[in-house]
């Protein structure tokens, strides 16, 4: 059996899967660690937490019985984007990697938007605001506030750069990964080197630029020890996980969004050239696929709120507990509505001011009506996402859902309730992680392109439809949502 092994790096875990050339995921292992908070608005990690969770999920995929190290043709990565991890000469992480969801750099966000021309800024880059998450920023900062360290960068690599150098030895990347840098040209594909000159880098201290599903070299002797695959094993780069998602479930063709509730909340729309919204609302990426784009509206908290609820406030129970007690709560959760913004909002408002709210309770509520709350507040800002991509003009179709959330039955109806739009799964829960191994599969020719390994490894699941009585009980609630947030946008200022 020719097997493909797909490294996925996010926020909180690292997903590694074993798949087949018919797209059937033959293995797959989860490895889950905790962020740091040293300070308000810190959020860091250290870099190897994202090494030995792919090696221990790698050995442990090797262990399953239908799975061999001999069997294993390619291994490809995909990642969050807009964590930044320094390293020194030889490849060492000179301090904590800055996770994406960190907010430090707010003065020099600050600083880069009064030295930028914001439109200039977004027909480059595609990045509607300059905000601290971008690693233009966090470098910045690093300069600014810890000058050692800054004048032992060798390289400033993202969590996809950093696997594949443990893995090949080699610095590479790829401009999926690389658009919410702040520093990478979305229309050339190549390094701004004004933007650069700006925060203080070379393009020497950055990874070389390869085009996604590209075969980056074999596996170094050392990343085989670690792992247990055979040297042969080639490493092939991947794309942003959201893009990776998209390939996975099959949205490479203008006319479908797919959406995924992960951490965050990230709609995914393919078009054939760069759109900008002249309000500036959402960003656009460079695409894995060549001459194509993908404009990803997001917001930063989604299934992060649900973890949150989960761990602070959930009593022990699981997932699937707390989302059988929502299922109990009518819609519109008794007039219970929630902001979902723990960590500041973003498209299509890009505020990082706002926080959090729970609004209207009463006696009456109970935990389970949170829950529900929680669940209908993400479908809320789905909708808004959706609504913003149609008033750009692209025309959606149907929604694909991924992540975590999808596998929850009534967070896909809630979600089809709210946006009025039919909604599918893909057979395959990890699409992101079959996205990667498409990928490889097209680099090692194994199908002769990305469209064909598609039709080949990727199936989609039955058709959910909304139910107008329950989408003319959200329209209401809808409307109360956005209300909500405007009264409280001078308070967040605050």
């Amino acid at each position: 059996m020719t097997l493909l092994l797909s490294v996925d790096a996010g926020t909180t875990s690292v997903k590694v899967a074993a798949f087949d050339l018919t797209g059937r995921m033959v293995a797959s292992s989860l490895q889950e660690y905790g962020l740091q908070t040293p300070a308000q608005d810190w959020v860091e990690l250290p870099a190897d937490v994202y090494w030995q969770s792919a090696v221990a999920g790698v050995r442990e995929v090797l262990a399953h019985p239908a799975v061999s190290a001999e069997a294993v043709v390619a291994v490809g990565v995909t990642s969050q984007g807009e964590t930044i991890i320094p390293v020194s000469q030889g490849g060492r992480p000179l301090r904590n990697a800055i996770v994406w969801l960190d907010n430090r750099a707010g003065a020099e966000a600050e600083q880069v938007a009064n030295d930028f021309d914001l439109d200039r800024f977004y027909q480059i880059t595609g990045l509607p605001e300059i905000i601290p998450t971008w690693p233009a920023c966090k470098a910045l900062w690093l300069r600014e506030h810890e000058p050692s360290t800054f004048a032992q960068v060798h390289k400033i690599l993202l969590v996809e750069d950093y696997l594949l150098f443990r893995l090949s030895g080699r610095y590479v990347t790829e401009g999926g990964v690389c658009t919410s840098t702040g520093y990478f040209d979305i229309r050339t594909g190549r390094w701004w080197s004004e933007m650069l000159d700006y925060v203080g880098l070379s393009a020497e201290q950055l990874p070389e630029l390869l085009q996604s599903g590209q075969v980056v070299g074999s596996l170094s002797a050392a990343a085989a020890g670690e792992t247990g695959l055979a040297r042969a094993t080639a490493v092939v780069t991947g794309s942003m996980d959201q893009i990776a998602g998209a390939i996975g479930a099959g949205n490479i063709v203008p006319g479908i969004v797919s959406e995924t509730t992960g951490t965050a909340l990230v709609l995914a729309a393919t078009v054939t050239e760069p759109l900008y919204d002249p309000q500036k609302r959402l960003p656009c990426y460079y695409h894995a696929l060549p001459g194509s784009y993908l404009l990803l509206p997001y917001s930063q908290t989604a299934g992060m709120v649900f973890r949150w609820f989960r761990d602070q406030l959930g009593h022990g129970e699981s997932y699937d507990q707390l989302v059988a007690m929502a299922a109990e709560v009518p819609p519109g959760s008794d007039g219970l509505i929630a902001l979902p913004h723990l960590t500041g909002a973003t498209s299509p408002h890009f505020n990082p001011q706002a926080k959090g709210v729970f609004y209207g309770i009463t006696l009456h509520h109970t935990r389970a009506h949170f829950v529900r709350a929680i669940l209908e507040a993400v479908a809320f800002m789905l909708r808004e996402n959706v609504e913003l991509l149609q008033e750009l003009g692209v025309d959606i179709v149907e929604l694909l859902s991924l992540g975590g959330a999808a596998r929850s039955d009534l967070w896909l109806h809630v979600k089809a309730d709210v946006t009025g739009l039919p909604l599918r799964t893909p057979d395959c829960e990890e699409a992101t992680s079959l996205g990667v191994a498409i990928l490889s599969a097209a680099a090692m020719s194994l199908y002769p392109s990305v469209e064909a390994a598609c039709r080949e490894m990727v199936s989609l699941g039955p058709q959910i439809e909304p139910n107008g009585d329950n989408r003319s009980i959200y329209a209401g609630s809808y409307e109360r949502y956005l209300e909500l947030y405007d009264a409280l946008v001078p308070l967040f200022a605050r």
